[in-house]
């Protein structure tokens, strides 16, 4: 890595660049959602701040877009629920941004003795324990379920609001949750032991675990409780674990969080891609990037990193971490109408207005990783499905709404990047085919009869691997949280001995504010926050 002693030399970019200074308190390399919310709080703060993002918009993987030529369908692309975000941030920033809650929590259809059924959760309590007494003969596993969730609920409301303070201790946040079974449950042993001692039916156990494994290639009973992190993550959001809809797509939300940087007096430069960052951690640190005419530099006295670990290594010239690697295939299509169910006690609105859970019990779960894990695309692909303009019709438009057009957005699990490193395309349209082959089997009629068709002619329906992802968003490896979750507290296992907030490196002017920070990844805005929280909290 370079370094210098002293402040570098200060560069003037030409006035193509049109910033509005040569040096600022604080250089954002990044666009994406996390990278604006620490510009609009470090703006809003009175700091000068520059965001240097390298792509022509921002919003990174949290954004809408019309993927299917000449239709009028506004798709959230990458991610698209909304449950990390804390409402202080978007109350602090004074964000123009709503959700709303789906009226289902999900549905996961079942074949048993010959005959379609399925487990319809959420909505009504009444309804939901009928559900599970038809699918399980007893009310044994709802009374489970709801001891069960009463016990992460409680633990939500406690551990989310540490999300935006100072990073806890392990034995800080410990008494924080005061529940010794609780903590034991979720943050000492493997989630498998929890699932299975509560809970008797295959199905209902799949549903448990699934939060475990959005994102997170792992087996229930993983030594390294990688699945525990992703399941705490899931269940913490707003305190309760909800995951809400975004009104007007996940692009509203980058929309107006880039909407109020810029009002703050932030300057938002796209199409400029960071290539290094020099520093010693005490002088002002010189950020080169490139353009389409050519190279510039500026001066931060921060510099705020909304990338990748990997990434961030690269930029100060060290060696990267060890490499991330993602195990998710991503599918979006747009419907002329829902598919109708097998299994016919159920309106498909209700069963596509939650999330919609394929081939996720739990043997088959534990089957599709050991398949992966030898090297095999899984047998039965388990996936979940999500319909955004049941709750939300808003993105799309007038027309399409009035035609009964549905979007629905599916994300298969256990497909590591390593599956598609010889046959990308090859690969990714066996899996594609044998995914929807698993939702087929509960349908009525094939998923391919109600897809929409494009101006072209061609099916309204795109499916991204991990290297899809790697390629179009620089996810390392395709890992949708940069790298594996991380536990919200402060431990030398974690290493994060001395960080106060989860964002630090060992240059005390460079923070890390993306997805891979401590408490980070999803949509939450969290590492944002605290990165700006740590240079104001050094500065004041």
């Amino acid at each position: 890595m370079t370094t210098s002693a002293s402040a570098p030399a200060l560069a003037s970019p030409s006035p193509s660049h049109g910033f509005g200074s040569d040096v600022y308190d604080a250089v954002i390399v990044g666009g994406g959602h996390n990278g604006l919310v620490a510009a609009a709080y470090l703006a809003r703060a009175g700091k000068s701040v520059l965001v240097l993002e390298r792509l022509g918009r921002t919003g990174g993987a949290a954004i809408s877009t019309r993927p299917f030529v000449g239709v009028n369908a506004r798709l959230s692309r990458y991610s698209y629920l909304v449950s990390l975000l804390p409402p202080k941030i978007v109350r602090e920033l004074g964000l123009k941004f709503e959700v709303r809650k789906r009226t289902v929590s999900s549905y996961t259809p079942v074949e048993r003795h010959g005959r379609p059924g399925g487990l319809l959760v959420g909505g009504d309590e009444a309804r939901t324990r009928e559900s599970f007494a038809r699918l399980t003969g007893s009310e044994r596993e709802y009374e489970s379920w709801r001891a069960f969730y009463g016990t992460t609920g409680r633990v939500a409301a406690r551990v989310f609001p540490t999300l935006t303070e100072p990073l806890p201790t392990r034995e800080e946040l410990r008494a924080r949750i005061d529940d010794e079974a609780a903590w034991r449950m979720l943050f000492e042993e493997p989630l498998g032991r929890a699932v299975e001692r509560n809970f008797a039916d295959d199905l209902v156990r799949g549903v448990v675990l699934t939060d475990g494994l959005i994102g997170t290639f792992a087996d229930a009973h993983d030594p390294s409780l990688a699945q525990n992190r992703c399941f705490l993550y899931h269940v913490i959001g707003g305190g309760t674990g909800d995951w809400d809809v975004p009104v007007g797509g996940m692009g509203a939300l980058t929309d107006a969080l880039a909407a109020a940087a810029r009002a703050a007096g932030a300057d938002i430069a796209t199409g400029h891609e960071v290539l290094r960052i020099d520093t010693d951690g005490t002088a002002p640190a010189e950020v080169t990037f490139r353009t389409a005419t050519g190279e510039g530099r500026v001066v931060g006295r921060n510099v705020l990193v909304n990338a990748s670990p990997q990434a961030l290594a690269g930029l100060l010239g060290e060696s990267p971490p060890a490499p991330a690697e993602g195990a998710q295939l991503k599918v979006n299509m747009l419907l002329r109408r829902l598919p109708r169910l097998r299994d016919t006690s159920v309106d498909p609105r209700q069963a596509f207005g939650g999330t919609f859970h394929i081939a996720e019990g739990y043997a088959e779960l534990a089957r599709a990783h050991a398949e992966a894990a030898s090297g095999e695309l899984p047998s039965v692909p388990p996936s979940e499905i999500y319909c955004h303009s049941l709750t939300d019709p808003s993105i799309l438009g007038p027309e399409l709404v009035e035609q009964g057009y549905q979007t629905l957005t599916l994300f298969g699990l256990h497909t590591p990047a390593r599956l598609f490193e010889k046959d990308n395309r090859g690969v990714r349209e066996v899996l594609l085919t044998a995914t929807l082959a698993q939702l087929d089997a509960h349908l009525a009629e094939p998923i391919t009869e109600c897809l929409a068709l494009d101006a072209d002619g061609r099916p309204c329906i795109e499916a991204k691997t991990p290297l899809d992802l790697e390629r179009e968003l620089r996810l390392p490896g395709g890992h949708i949280f940069h790298r594996d979750l991380s536990w919200p507290y402060r431990d030398g296992a974690d290493g994060a001995d001395g960080s106060r907030w989860g964002v630090e490196t060992p240059y005390a002017n460079v923070l890390l504010c993306g997805a891979g920070a401590i408490r980070g990844g999803g949509v939450s805005g969290v590492p944002g926050h605290n990165a700006a929280m740590a240079v104001l909290e050094r500065e004041n």
